[in-house]
């Protein structure tokens, strides 16, 4: 096989070369960059052919290192494979954006040591502000992000509201809800299938399930804890289930995810000896895009996902212009009803944003 030289690497073209190259100061070409409005149009014009020509690339981190700060918001969430995340980003996104600012997304899958990383390399990009779905406990790294003057607004978790700002679902409300319409449609051998409980929204969730069956007389609450909250531990917890004696498999299935809940449907789905609802109702949470399109529609608690990704850029907005102001944001969940949960959609209640979780 031939071998070619590799090039050298391209010397990137400085500020100085290009008002050279247009016949400007220096500082003509960086107003042209930074507020073009003070420079006439048709020198500004001939600044931008030249820096066109030249391939000239901005060194913006040395921009912020001088302003102290950028244009850009870090986001770092729990795991972009799930849309739920997916759509809070882009909501998230389209706002900063209609203000002038970007949003730079992290994805820490659950991992705590991934999770400091982006917190430090956002942290040198000197950011405008960091959104964080936090692993773990976040209290000791806020504080420290604090004292670093980094401003920083809790997503899809609640703290103390006087500490941090944060937007959030009520996650005992939501899992209350899901087990409650499970026991209206007269189940009562109930499953919980989550991810490990050290997920604050699964332990969350859990409660609220744990609340509902407590207060139906012969009720039962099975945890079936797994890995993760894919559709892949989802199908394992199905096929376990599912291997059961008809008489020890629950009747009522309450997932921490729609991803959790769609695994468990296919797993129902191969064996064929199982009819949902029939046999055994099917719950999700989430109201993924996929869950109403699943081969059998997936009844889920929804989460206001586009409002909660704008109202964390609005907490964010307002904690900076006034450094100290604290807010805490919870909306309420909603149930909808769809085909894995209701035998008779008739009579059930069935919602688009109607049933709403207790207060």
């Amino acid at each position: 096989m031939a071998q070619f030289p590799s090039l050298p690497p391209r010397r990137p073209v400085s500020i100085k070369e290009v008002a050279l190259r247009a016949n400007v100061a220096v500082g003509t070409v960086s107003n042209v960059l930074n507020h073009p409005e003070r420079v006439a149009p048709a020198k500004r014009d001939a600044v931008l052919r030249v820096i066109e020509e030249l391939g000239f690339v901005r060194n913006d981190a040395a921009r912020q290192l001088r302003a102290g700060s950028s244009r850009t918001i870090g986001l770092i969430v729990l795991d972009a494979g799930n849309p739920f995340f997916t759509d809070l980003a882009r909501a998230a996104e389209d706002e900063a954006a209609r203000q002038g600012n970007l949003v730079m997304l992290g994805n820490s899958g659950h991992d705590a040591a991934r999770e400091a990383r982006y917190i430090d390399a956002f942290e040198e990009q000197r950011v405008l502000g960091l959104l964080l779905s936090p692993v773990g406990d976040p209290n000791e790294r806020l504080e420290v992000l604090r004292a670093r003057g980094v401003t920083t607004v809790l997503v899809d978790r609640l703290e103390d509201a006087d500490r941090y700002s944060s937007v959030a679902v009520d996650d005992v409300a939501g899992g209350y809800l899901a087990v409650r319409h499970l026991l209206e449609q007269g189940r009562r051998r109930i499953a919980f299938i989550g991810g490990p409980a050290s997920i604050r929204q699964v332990a969350d969730r859990r409660r609220g399930a744990e609340a509902a069956v407590a207060e139906c007389s012969g009720a039962s609450l099975e945890v079936v804890e797994q890995d993760a909250l894919t559709v892949l531990q989802g199908r394992a917890a199905g096929d376990q289930l599912s291997g059961r004696s008809r008489r020890l498999m629950p009747d009522g299935i309450f997932c921490a995810n729609d991803l959790l809940a769609l695994g468990v449907l296919q797993a129902l789905a191969m064996l064929r000896s199982l009819r949902v609802p029939d046999d055994l109702a099917l719950v999700g949470y989430d109201d993924i895009g996929f869950a109403a399109s699943a081969v059998v529609p997936l009844s889920s608690i929804r989460q206001p996902t586009e409002l909660m990704g704008r109202t964390a850029i609005e907490l964010l907005n307002e904690e900076l212009a006034s450094p100290g102001s604290r807010r805490q944001v919870i909306f309420p969940p909603e149930l909808v009803v769809r085909g894995s949960s209701a035998t008779d959609l008739d009579r059930a209640p069935e919602t688009d944003g109607l049933l709403t979780g207790r207060k």
